[in-house]
């Protein structure tokens, strides 16, 4: 596994990977997050470096939003924690993470039970449950 270097820095998402080697591949849309966590990881990355097509686009066409807004000016990633991640079944998965981010001077924490579908051979973020 190569080690993130200046050229290829550390993947957002706090795995021990290289952006590249990590998220980087899912964004670049070669292939689908092969599970619900790694996209929900790849989607943390998405938010952190404004790739809101992305999250369009994984996003379930049930449950998606016409257009995101852009992130407030200043807002900073601080990082994500997965809590736990469960398959339901072999189409349904749910992702409980914490990210936490800074706004302002002030820091922000958002706790969420993610709930995912794939179908065709993707995963989707349907919707969330906010702790």
């Amino acid at each position: 596994m190569p080690i993130p270097t200046p050229a290829n820095p550390p993947c957002p998402c706090g795995s021990v990977q290289a952006y590249a080697d990590c998220c980087g591949r899912w964004h670049a849309g070669a292939l689908p997050a092969p599970s619900a966590e790694a996209l929900m990881r790849s989607r943390y990355s998405a938010f952190v470096l404004d790739r809101r097509d992305y999250l369009l686009a994984t996003w379930h066409a049930s449950t998606r939003p016409a257009a995101l807004p852009a992130p407030e000016p200043g807002l900073r990633w601080l990082g994500l924690q997965v809590s736990s991640a469960q398959c339901i079944d072999d189409d349904h998965a749910v992702v409980a993470f914490v990210a936490r981010s800074k706004l302002g001077g002030r820091a922000q924490r958002l706790q969420e039970s993610s709930r995912f579908v794939r179908e065709g051979g993707r995963w989707f973020y349907v919707d969330g449950d906010v702790a």
